[in-house]
């Protein structure tokens, strides 16, 4: 068994070296909004000084500090299929999928034995952002971020981080690429919409610091995402390179708020995005960009915590250069780890070259690596044990969680239109359902006390996504699980909920409001265009 690092550095006696740190029956239910354990109103932590991680970083040769800085796609199912590239590659972190989790046991299983496998404690990292990102095969869905803007309650933010990051801690993960930060401008974004909090940077701003907290209280690293900002984009960098040609005064009004936010708490992480905005560098995307990662969030906004690329397989990043190159751009411009390089071999053979030419100092490659390993000892990750594989089936079956999901979900859900009082319906109504995610709304409703038919009905309940929806002969109340912006392309509808996500607590909370369970509170996180449903716009009864 790996003995943990600060004792083996102990035992050793291992000396000090001079290297300096650089460092989300009846009567209706109002729903609680509010603060539910909301983190520390503290604008920042305070400075963390790293003891271990400058000893470790003195042991390391060139190799080993260049593994620092990459996270790989972890292989299948088991610790033995990654036991190869740990070996090779001296990781300083893997990174969870869908195709590598089936349960809880094995998850954790799973984490115990690649920290076992590495000689340096690795980040395992996921991307469980809640909502329509999540990796997870097991444990409590919460809505998207939006429905979480919606609530106007950081508290239940905060809620929604802490109850994710019990879970992954339990799992033996380490570190959430989340909370999303992006400002969600542009209503037909394509990669982002429901994942951001919303279209005003204040809002985001509070809400993401909040699940940054919140992830942080509980030994998780939060990794706020993406600068400079996503939220304007009509591509998606999966599969092409986003151009923003937004003027910078713009920009910096619209966009960077939440990121300057995060900086000035002094969160772990930031992770870049694959965009290029021609008027902060006409050449380069964020990820490879000098200019925006070195210049603006390192030097202007001082940041100084691990600043991770977004996942180097997308092909908004590959469109210019080798993957060799990237690694060794990315690096140049102030990025301190290399997400998913799609060849870990070229990344890391052109980092070497690059140092052996004196493109990259070592005491550049020291830099980051330091920065990876202080980030390490801050959140406990040196010193950790294993997890217990039983522990964990507890913890992702909790019924708190899903008790604290369907709270989250109950104060999004956000009434639009309710024309001559159709709301709410009154109890055995006879409904019909039709549109997206149909039969589980009519589980929902079903469970609510109304009459699912699939005939003549009092009225017809209708899901929808991004589509418009029309009215029926009897009295229709749309049910929007993605954005609200179907408001605008369905006018004839006299009933009209918005709960920002397709979870099921989601679509409990419609079925909820619609029987009058439970009161609407929810507000507009963002405003629908060619109506005059406005940023914070919320009916109620």
């Amino acid at each position: 068994m790996r003995i943990p690092v600060t004792r083996a550095l102990a035992c050793a006696g291992i000396a000090l070296t001079a290297l300096a740190a650089t460092a989300c029956t009846t009567a209706p239910q109002e729903v609680d909004t509010s603060p539910h354990e909301e983190p520390s109103p503290s604008p920042s932590e305070p400075p963390f000084e790293p003891v271990t991680a400058p000893r470790l970083l003195a042991e390391m040769d060139l190799d080993a500090k260049i593994g620092q800085l990459l996270v790989l796609t972890a292989q299948g199912t088991s610790a033995a299929d990654n036991a190869a590239q740990i070996e090779e590659y001296l990781p300083g972190g893997v990174i969870y999928f869908d195709a590598n989790l089936t349960g809880a046991a094995q998850i954790a299983e799973f984490s115990n034995g690649v920290q076992e496998l590495s000689g340096t404690p690795l980040f395992i990292g996921i991307d469980q952002e809640q909502g329509l990102v999540v990796r997870l095969p097991v444990g409590t869905r919460f809505p998207d971020a939006m429905a979480v803007g919606a609530t106007r309650d950081t508290g239940l933010a905060a809620l929604r981080a802490s109850t994710t990051a019990a879970e992954l801690a339990a799992l033996g993960i380490n570190l959430n690429y989340a909370p999303d930060a992006d400002v969600n401008t542009d209503p037909n974004n394509p990669v982002i919409g429901i994942r951001s909090f919303g279209s005003e940077p204040d809002l985001v701003s509070e809400m993401a610091l909040a699940e940054a907290r919140a992830y942080g209280e509980q030994g998780i690293v939060p990794v706020v995402k993406h600068f400079p900002g996503h939220g304007d984009t009509d591509v998606d960098s999966h599969t092409g390179l986003p151009v923003i040609d937004l003027p910078r005064d713009r920009w910096e009004a619209e966009h960077l708020p939440p990121f300057r936010a995060a900086v000035d708490a002094g969160v772990d992480a930031v992770m870049t995005a694959h965009v290029l905005m021609p008027q902060l560098d006409p050449d380069e995307p964020a990820t490879l960009s000098s200019a925006i990662i070195g210049g603006i969030l390192r030097d202007e906004l001082g940041y100084e915590g691990v600043v991770t690329t977004d996942a180097l397989n997308m092909e908004g990043v590959r469109q210019r250069h080798s993957d060799g190159e990237n690694a060794v751009l990315a690096i140049e411009a102030g990025v301190d780890q290399l997400l998913m390089p799609p060849d870990p071999a070229a990344a890391v053979a052109a980092i070497k070259e690059a140092v052996e030419t004196g493109r990259l100092t070592e005491e550049r490659i020291d830099e980051s690596a330091l920065r990876v390993l202080s980030l390490k000892e801050k959140r406990g990750v040196l010193d950790a044990g294993p997890v217990d594989p039983a522990a964990a089936e507890d913890a992702v079956t909790d019924p708190e969680h899903a008790e604290a999901a369907q709270r989250v979900a109950d104060a999004s859900a956000t009434l639009l239109r309710n024309t001559d009082g159709v709301l709410p319906l009154a109890p055995g109504s006879r409904v019909r359902v039709e549109g997206t995610n149909a039969d589980r709304l009519a589980a929902a409703l079903t469970e609510a006390g109304l009459d699912v038919v699939t005939g003549d009905a009092d009225a017809v309940v209708t899901g929808t996504n991004t589509a418009p929806v029309a009215r029926s002969t009897a009295p229709t109340i749309a049910v929007s699980q993605g954005g609200p912006y179907p408001l605008a392309s369905s006018p004839d509808v006299d009933g009209f909920v918005a709960v920002y996500s397709a979870v099921d607590v989601s679509l409990a909370a419609a079925a909820r409001v619609i029987t009058g369970e439970v009161r609407p509170t929810g507000t507009l996180p963002v405003a629908v265009p060619d109506t005059d449903a406005d940023f914070g716009t919320g009916l109620s009864y």
